[in-house]
């Protein structure tokens, strides 16, 4: 026994010299860069002494250095941050999904705040806050130099209050003031709906709420159209929906591709990257799909707008979305509260990464901005007339009730999508494309 403990020992001892010898200058380069290491710390040590004893000011030192450390990680990438308690306990309730504020998601770019979208029926949406929109001032204070945390805790006060936010916005001359009142945010993750035969899922934000109401809302919206059979298609509206959790991303994905990888995601080291695949089942039941997707589709919508789009499961229409293609990890640190950083980027079933590049749509669709007043009500002619209300007209004999019926039935149906034209350019626009998929489908099983 003593002679294997002190064989293996001599082989462990033979091996430290034998990586001494080839690692040796890597080690003293590594002893180099920690010794610079720590001179960087110790100039940190007295900047601190300093600013502490001779600022104009008595600072108080946690928060001294809580901006030390969040200074460091703002300045890897916009994403990278460090949450206080209270911040993080916010950032954990949102997930939750009921929040005090305003209804935005945020970002920064070139030293203002952006925003990323809105979130529905909430304040900010319902004050006409657009994705892409800069906020310049906050209560007539300049954003420009604060970091993103400065400008958000700006943004925050107690429900009922009202708050004043300047707007720079493309296409407008001048930046504008929009005052917005402070309210709860409730996040109802998916609203779904019928819009003819077709299933329409909105999906706002992906919290941990959001595959079981998408599951169970789409399973009530194909038995109120009468079973599966009577349904057209889907529509996967993902406009505006500023992302959230990977996994929730990954779940609804999968809730409509029978296999195949969703996504995966790649670190700093090679042996940490991820992928995630389908599992047999689509809720859908293959049933043809649309993804709308606009500027404000950000994060997890780009991760399912992508992996629906590059298995051929969806057609994706509107516009080119956000392009955050990071994954932050939140850590949790010693005083309760968290940080935030980047670990990894990820990339959709293809290989492509969409980081600052976004999901490209199969077909470019503009929500077209209203008309001005004076356009709106357009002018009816009122001598307008067609063979039916002629006296005296033949009647069409070809047809049965029931098939006249029908007609009429078709032509509502029609009418109510010019209507939906109107309040809704793009949703229409992928209602009309499950239409025609629809038709081409009948023709082929003929």
């Amino acid at each position: 026994m003593n002679k294997f403990l002190m064989a293996a020992l001599g082989g462990t001892v033979a091996g430290v010299v034998a990586t001494t010898q080839f690692v040796g200058p890597l080690l003293a380069q590594e002893s180099e860069k920690s010794g610079s290491v720590y001179e960087q710390l110790d100039l940190f040590g007295d900047i601190f002494e300093r600013i502490r004893a001779q600022y104009v000011e008595e600072v108080d030192e946690g928060e001294l250095i809580e901006a030390a450390i969040n200074g460091m990680l703002t300045s890897l990438d916009p994403h990278s941050s460090y949450l206080p308690p209270d911040d993080a306990e916010d950032m954990r309730v949102q997930t939750r999904g009921e929040f005090g504020g305003l209804g935005i998601e945020v970002t920064q770019e070139d030293g203002f705040v952006k925003v990323v979208s809105p979130i529905d029926d909430t304040p900010a949406f319902e004050a006409g806050i657009e994705a892409g929109d800069f906020i310049t001032h906050v209560d007539g204070e300049s954003v420009l130099g604060m970091t993103l945390d400065e400008a958000v805790d700006l943004m925050r006060g107690p429900v009922g209050s009202d708050i004043v936010i300047t707007v720079a916005r493309e296409g407008e001359e001048e930046p504008f003031d929009v005052t917005i009142t402070r309210d709860t945010i409730t996040l109802t993750a998916v609203r779904t709906r019928l819009e003819g035969d077709t299933v329409v899922l909105r999906v706002t934000t992906f919290n941990d709420q959001t595959f079981p109401n998408l599951e169970e809302g789409l399973a009530e919206r194909i038995e109120e159209a009468g079973g599966l059979d009577e349904v057209n298609g889907v529509v996967l509206d993902l406009r505006n929906n500023p992302g959230g959790l990977l996994t929730q991303a990954i779940k609804v994905s999968d809730a409509f591709l029978h296999k195949g990888e969703i996504v995966s995601t790649r670190g700093r080291d090679p042996q940490d990257g991820e992928r995630y695949n389908a599992s047999e089942g689509d809720l859908a039941s293959g049933k043809p799909m649309v993804v709308l997707i606009n500027g404000g589709s950000a994060s997890a919508s780009e991760i399912v707008a992508g992996a629906l789009q590059d298995h051929r499961r969806a057609v994706v229409v509107g516009t080119k979305s956000f392009g955050k293609g990071s994954v932050q990890t939140v850590m949790p640190v010693r005083g309760d509260g968290a940080m935030r950083l980047t670990t990894a980027r990820y990339y959709t079933p293809s290989g492509r990464s969409i980081q600052a590049l976004g999901v490209s749509p199969d077909i470019v669709v503009e929500q077209p901005r209203p008309r001005p007043e004076e356009d709106e009500e357009e002018a009816v002619n009122p001598f307008s007339r067609s063979e039916a209300d002629l006296r005296g007209r033949l009647d069409n004999d070809s047809l049965s009730e029931e098939e006249i019926r029908q007609i009429e039935e078709e032509r509502e149906q029609a009418e109510q999508a010019a209507a939906l034209r109107e309040e809704d350019y793009q949703l229409a626009y992928a209602i009309d494309i499950l239409k025609g998929l629809t038709v081409l489908e009948t023709e082929n099983l003929e």
